[in-house]
This record gives structure tokens, C-alpha cells and sequence, in this order.
């Protein structure tokens, strides 16, 4: 490819309205020109990127046995009726209707769709198991699009679907996808982490996300020092302390403590520590109010609170007025000790370990002293439903816990039989029974990859792309190639050889000043730069330099082809 040739239209101006490194140099490298809210047109330079991420995944999707097919982005209601997330997918459903008035939707994902395609197509165990999968659009209507293609609304998926007619054979599928995500991301030149992680509205019995680490991350991760352990902080566990709880040694006192709201007010007004004092949280599940008490250090897991048999899933704050009127106190001022008998009180682990803390008093302006587990405040039940944080034990025994930033870029789910059960997706097994289906599902955002990867690899001049990915591997650039027939006649021949060899060249023939040339090469992230000029040609050489490089070398013909071999 020419540059002279080639639509190129980089800004030296950063956007303002662009929060994180990928979104600003993805638009000052002309990649993606933003036409909606989370809505982006690719350019032919991000789409050269966007394409080459596409390849390897699919490329390792085929090496692991799956079948590339493509299903209609627009779907109808009925197939989301049967699994009944119509309603329950939330505002990210972006819903239409024809000109019938029949309704639809544009697919954020394809569960439904892909199981009526298997409840038509599978009939017989012989047909198992078979992994289907698809790279296509998708569509979640964000409610704050930001960062652009990294929370956009519109995005290129990869979705795979594998069928089974066991639990063990599913199983077997989920470690075979495993094993290609993690070629996947090694081919992308990606430090990445797999993490334990919550199966979330698509539902199911286990699943690792895979994360791009990077300090832009929105996700946090849980890992240990001393194992290959790693979570989703959301899912991480937080095991109980090893010591037991001390015996009660101070007496129960109700101190004044006025305008002192947060933990860290009073544990300042009472100069204690906030990991000595209790903080308690009232929540309206759906048979009444649930009290769950956290140390005033850690926080309280919305993910592991909606697994509790009392919430049943569903919970949100109770208002003040129910505070109010139930407990007697507002908000800041809520404790353990003499909550009505109505409220049931679970405890975490590390919050039941101690004693003679600090605790609302259930009465305005007032906290109490000297408080204790079972002879002060009942429990109803001691589990764990905090934060995991720096330095916890590791939950598999070996290491602490460490926290890292993340970006989300795949996800492996064993399903089970969620979704072919509601949608009646049988075969036939030996014996001539009819047996539901088990199902495994594998996503990847092909285009948040490519910001991801940014996040991971850039400099002050620009994008760094890993050489797996890049638009081109080499850009050849001419200085004064009008002018000097010699010149241009050497970049020419060797950007035809370099191609014919199967490296990817970009001969930069625009003419540009050298500065303006070289800033184009570094901001859209050449891996490699060769110069050709006429004091190298009279010295036999052309000046190299690798992206991630702080200086030129001269090198001769032969060494350009060895160092890209």
C-alpha cells in the first residue's frame, strides 16, 4: 500500500470529549470518527486493525474445532419470550417493531437464536458435540457510552455455542475454549489474566472472563502472589480470619456522637480504628428488610449479597423512611445491637471475628461502645459478602491477594441447561430417549481488543501496535523521492521485495517534511520504520528503527529482511 494512495487523516489536537489513552489516539490516528452516541465508523486504517484481530480469532476458532456460520442480527420477540428476557435483559435491549407491529430486537447477543437453531438442526447424540460461532455486530443500548469502542453501543462480537449431551462433555468443550482464548490473546501480544468470574444475565454454572490488564481498566481484579488464582473482584473469595474471636472484655455504652455519620467519622470522633467499628447496611429483599454488617473497612459485594437465600436475588436500599420507621434512626446511625426481630442480621466473616466494637446505636447522633457478637447483637447468619482486599489471604491458601485494573475482552460460560430447557432443544440419546441439551458459550469483543491492546501499548508519540495486529509491520519512508530518481527507485524495490517475502510494507510516498512524516509513522503505531535517503544509499544502508526503540541504527539491505524475518 502507498500513503499517497491511501486514506490517511491524522489530527495533532487531542479530542476533548475523549477520556482514556485508546479513544484519544484511536481519533487522533483518523481510526474511528464517532457518528452517535457509542456509534463509530471505522476508517480503512482501523479497520486494517479491526480485520487482522478478526483473523486470529478466527483462525484459532477453527484450530479448536469450531464451525463458522452467521445468524440474523435482528430477532424476534417470541425466541425471547421462551427464555423469558424480554423483560428481565433490562434497558440494553434495544427493541423495534415492522411495519406489522411485530417486535423485535437487535441482538446483543444470540443465545436464543442459536438454540433454535440447534432445536431444528440437532436431533440425534451422533450430531454431538459441535461448537458453532459467529464474528458480527452487535448492539446494547448503554446507558453512558464512553471511552468509545471500549463501551460503544454498537461492537463486533465473537460468539460461540457448543452443544452436548452431558455435563462432562460440556465441560471438556469449556477447557478446549479455554485453551484457545489463551492462544488468542498470546497471538495478540496481550498481558492478559483469566479470572474466576459471576455468570451474570447470560445466566449459567461457571465462567472466566478474560482481561487485557491495564490501569484504565474499569474492572478489578483479585490474584495471589504465590498461585495462578485470579478473580473477578466481584466473585473473589473472602475467607474468614484465622484467629478466633477474642472472648467480650469491655462493657456495652451508648456514646453521643453528633453529626458523626461515616465510618471515618466516628471512628475519629471516638479515635478508633475503622477496622474496630461495624458498619451496617439495611436492604429491602423480597419478603422485608435484610441487615448486613460489614468491618467499617471493607465494603459490602452486591454480587455476593443478591446470592443470599434472603434476598433471593432481587434487593435494593431501604429508603430512609422505612429506616425510620422499622429501626427508628436514620441512616448514619444504623447498628447491630437491638434491631427488631423482623430483620434478620448476616454477618461477615471478618466483621464476626470481632469484639468490643463499634456500632450505630439505632438512636440519632448515637453509636455504642464495647459492643459483642451474640451477647449484645444476634446473628442470623455469619458469611461472606465483602470486597476482597490487598493483602487477604488467597482463597486456595498460597499468597495474598493482590488488586489489578482489567479490561473485560472475553468470556467463557458453561451454561448447562438453562436455556435449552426453556426452549424444549432436545436429541435422541442411544437408547432413543429424548435428553435436553447442554450448552457452553464463548464471547469476544473483537472490537474492544483493539483499544485494549492500546491501552497496553503506547508512548507519548502515539499507538505502539503489538506486530501481529498492526496495519502494516514496516512503513518504508522516502525522503525527497520527487527529487532523487535514486531514492525512489531503492524504496520502491524494496518495499515490492519486502512484500513478496510476506512482510507487510507501507511505502510512505506522500512527499511530507521529515518531522510531519515521522509523526504520522509513531502516532498510527508502525511497528517498524525504515528510512531511505540519499546519504544512506551513498553508505550502502537505510536507517532502521523499531517503534519501542529511542534511536535510529544504520543497517544494510540484508539486515532490514533479517530483522523483520
Amino acid at each position: 500500500m502507498r500513503l499517497s494512495q491511501f486514506h490517511l487523516a491524522t489530527i495533532k489536537e487531542t479530542p476533548a470529549d475523549a477520556e482514556i489513552v485508546s479513544h484519544q489516539l484511536m481519533l487522533r490516528a483518523g481510526m474511528i470518527r464517532k457518528l452517535g452516541a457509542g456509534i463509530y465508523t471505522w476508517s480503512p486504517l482501523g479497520l486494517r486493525v479491526l480485520q487482522k484481530v478478526a483473523a486470529i480469532v478466527r483462525e484459532e476458532m477453527n484450530r479448536a474445532g469450531a464451525l463458522e456460520l452467521l445468524m440474523p442480527s435482528v430477532q424476534p420477540r417470541e425466541l425471547w419470550d421462551e427464555t423469558e428476557r424480554w423483560q428481565k435483559f433490562g434497558g440494553q435491549l434495544l427493541k423495534i417493531k415492522d411495519r406489522k407491529q411485530q417486535e423485535y430486537c437487535y441482538g446483543p447477543t444470540h443465545e436464543e437464536v442459536i438454540t433454535d437453531f440447534a432445536r431444528h438442526e440437532l436431533n440425534s447424540y451422533k450430531q454431538l458435540p459441535v461448537t458453532f460461532y459467529q464474528i458480527q455486530t452487535k448492539f446494547r443500548d448503554e446507558i453512558r457510552p464512553r471511552f468509545g469502542v471500549m463501551r460503544a453501543r454498537e461492537f463486533l462480537m465473537k460468539d460461540a455455542y457448543s452443544f452436548h449431551l452431558d455435563a462432562d462433555s460440556m465441560a471438556a468443550e469449556y477447557s478446549n475454549m479455554y485453551s484457545a482464548y489463551t492462544r488468542i490473546f498470546n497471538r495478540l501480544g496481550l498481558r492478559f489474566r483469566a479470572v474466576q468470574a459471576d455468570t451474570g444475565a447470560i445466566g449459567g454454572n461457571a465462567s472466566h472472563e478474560f482481561h487485557v490488564l491495564a490501569d484504565s481498566g474499569e474492572d478489578a481484579i483479585a490474584f495471589s502472589t504465590g498461585s495462578d488464582y485470579a478473580a473477578n473482584i466481584e466473585l473473589a473469595e473472602a475467607v474468614a480470619p484465622a484467629q478466633a474471636r477474642a472472648a467480650a472484655s469491655a462493657t456495652l455504652t451508648r456514646v453521643a456522637t453528633p453529626h458523626q455519620k461515616s465510618i471515618d467519622e466516628v471512628a475519629g470522633f471516638l479515635k478508633v480504628a475503622a477496622e474496630q467499628c461495624v458498619k451496617t447496611m439495611i436492604l429491602r429483599g423480597r419478603d422485608g428488610l435484610v441487615a448486613l454488617c460489614v468491618r467499617g473497612d471493607h465494603e459490602i459485594n452486591e454480587v455476593k449479597a443478591q446470592k443470599l437465600a434472603l434476598l433471593a436475588g432481587e434487593f435494593e436500599l431501604a429508603s430512609e423512611a422505612e429506616i425510620a420507621s422499622v429501626i427508628g434512626c436514620a441512616p448514619g446511625s444504623i447498628g447491630p445491637v437491638g434491631l427488631p426481630a423482623s430483620v434478620p442480621v448476616i454477618v461477615d466473616r471478618a466483621a464476626a471475628a470481632l469484639a468490643d466494637f463499634v456500632c450505630g446505636g439505632n438512636q440519632d447522633d448515637s453509636h455504642y461502645c464495647g459492643a459483642n457478637w451474640d451477647r449484645d447483637a444476634r446473628v442470623s447468619e455469619i458469611t461472606d459478602i465483602r470486597k476482597v482486599v490487598a493483602g487477604d489471604p488467597s482463597p486456595d491458601g498460597n499468597g495474598e491477594i493482590r488488586i489489578a485494573r482489567g479490561i473485560e475482552v472475553g468470556h467463557v460460560f458453561q451454561l448447562g441447561q438453562n436455556y435449552a430447557r426453556a426452549m424444549d432443544a432436545t436429541v435422541l440419546d442411544e437408547s432413543g430417549q429424548k435428553r435436553v441439551l447442554y450448552m457452553g458459550c464463548y464471547g469476544i469483543g473483537v472490537s474492544r481488543i483493539v483499544a485494549a491492546s492500546i491501552e497496553q501499548n503506547f508512548d507519548a508519540a502515539g499507538i505502539i501496535w503489538p506486530d501481529a495486529i498492526a496495519p502494516w509491520r514496516v512503513a518504508i519512508c522516502v525522503i525527497n523521492p520527487k527529487h532523487d530518481a535514486a531514492v525512489a527507485a531503492a524504496a520502491e524495490a524494496l518495499y515490492a521485495d519486502l512484500n513478496a517475502g510476506g512482510i507487510e510494507a507501507v511505502l510512505d510516498d506522500r512527499g511530507l517534511r521529515l518531522g510531519q512524516m515521522f509523526a504520522d509513522i509513531e502516532l498510527i503505531g508502525i511497528p517498524h520504520r525504515v528510512v531511505v535517503s540519499e546519504r544512506g544509499l551513498a553508505a550502502g544502508t537505510f536507517e532502521y528503527r523499531s517503534r519501542r526503540a529511542s534511536e535510529s541504527e544504520a543497517i544494510s539491505r540484508q539486515q532490514v529482511f533479517e530483522r523483520l524475518a
